[in-house]
């Protein structure tokens, strides 16, 4: 097969395969998700901003982009590695190509890769910063460009919403004040589903003017990135907390984690997929549940923060939710959505409502 582009590793291994989507270059995060389907919302997902996500499931692209599946208003990885890509959907909804919406978005991507492979040299070595280039691109000019890429400390602000906007309802129930971190559609659309007006405001709003607002309740949501960048959020918190409920996904997890004094570490690898199994600590109720994180919150840090823990990773152990029922806070790590994943946890959103 006549492959023309590569992937560049830091230490100048190479993965050759083909390009599909735009033809850009570039060094990004390299991260593995195991998602079997989901593609379209992975891509979406602004938890994912910038980085190359190497999908593990061997075929990608085979139901093509549906308008109404986009978790934001346009992708935003960087780019896109797959062991077989499908350039002819077999599905009745789909509008475009994974490729065509890559190309105009300018995304690159790269198929006929040892997806195998490369994901278990993540597993074993950590996530790692990697380029996406021409085949033809010489080895140390790669690995160059890798040894000057700097992770980026302002990614919430790159997806954070700039102003205001709403997403309301009929017959709403509450008034929500979602804080955008990063935040799914999906998340508002459930919301919406079940009563709320939400209002979206962007990450860096102070107290005074999220309070004028008047929420009956406040989401914080996913994002990407250090949580300890984003200290905006972690100061809202502390301001607003016991004065009405407070509800964290992904991101927002580990940012009330912070305001509370918790500590957090970076995982190797995250977790990155549909199909990571937590353990509910009150009823030892299993859940195969969705989930997208590089950082984790120390279990250990929480003795004396107010936070109890309420769920946990049962491979590895790490911390997947966290509560002040005092405060009426709490928050988990993994995604109770079905875009994608289970619908099973969307009682959580439940739980938010009776605290309400």
């Amino acid at each position: 097969m006549d492959f023309d582009k590569k992937i560049v590793l830091k230490d100048g291994r190479e993965f050759y395969g083909k390009g599909f989507g735009a033809s850009a270059s570039g060094v990004f995060e390299l991260v593995f998700d195991t998602a079997m389907v989901g593609y379209q919302e992975v891509i979406s997902d602004p938890s994912n901003y910038n980085q190359m996500i190497l999908m593990t499931y061997p075929l990608i692209g085979n139901y093509g982009i549906t308008d109404e599946d986009f978790e934001s208003k346009v992708p935003r990885i960087g780019a896109l590695a797959v062991r077989e890509y499908n350039d002819s959907p077999s599905n009745f909804r789909y509008t475009k190509t994974l490729g065509e919406e890559m190309e105009e978005n300018n995304i690159p991507g790269i198929s006929q890769l040892d997806t195998r492979k490369l994901a278990k040299i993540i597993r074993d070595e950590g996530t790692q910063p990697a380029m996406l280039t021409d085949a033809q691109t010489p080895k140390e000019l790669a690995v160059e460009a890798i040894k000057a890429f700097v992770y980026d400390r302002e990614q919430v602000s790159a997806v954070s919403c700039k102003k205001r906007w709403y997403s309301r309802t009929a017959n709403a129930r509450y008034n929500i004040v979602a804080v955008d971190c990063g935040i799914k559609l999906s998340f508002i659309r459930t919301m919406n589903a079940m009563g709320c007006n939400v209002t979206v405001v962007p990450y860096d709003i102070d107290a005074q003017e999220l309070m004028a607002l008047k929420p009956d309740g406040v989401f914080l949501s996913n994002g990407p990135g250090n949580p300890e960048d984003v200290s905006q959020v972690i100061q809202l918190i502390k301001a607003i907390r016991g004065k009405t409920p407070i509800f964290g996904i992904g991101l927002g997890h580990q940012l009330i984690a912070l305001a509370y004094g918790a500590k957090i570490e970076k995982l190797p690898f995250g977790h990155r997929g549909a199909n990571h199994p937590v353990r509910e600590l009150a009823t030892g109720r299993l859940g195969i549940i969705g989930q997208n994180h590089g950082f984790t919150v120390e279990m250990e840090s929480l003795e004396g923060t107010g936070l109890v823990a309420t769920y946990q990773n049962v491979l590895d152990g790490t911390c997947e939710g966290v509560e002040c029922a005092e405060d009426r806070v709490f928050s988990v790590q993994f995604h109770p959505d079905a875009a994608p994943g289970p619908q099973e946890s969307v009682y959580l959103f439940e739980k938010f409502l009776n605290n309400i």
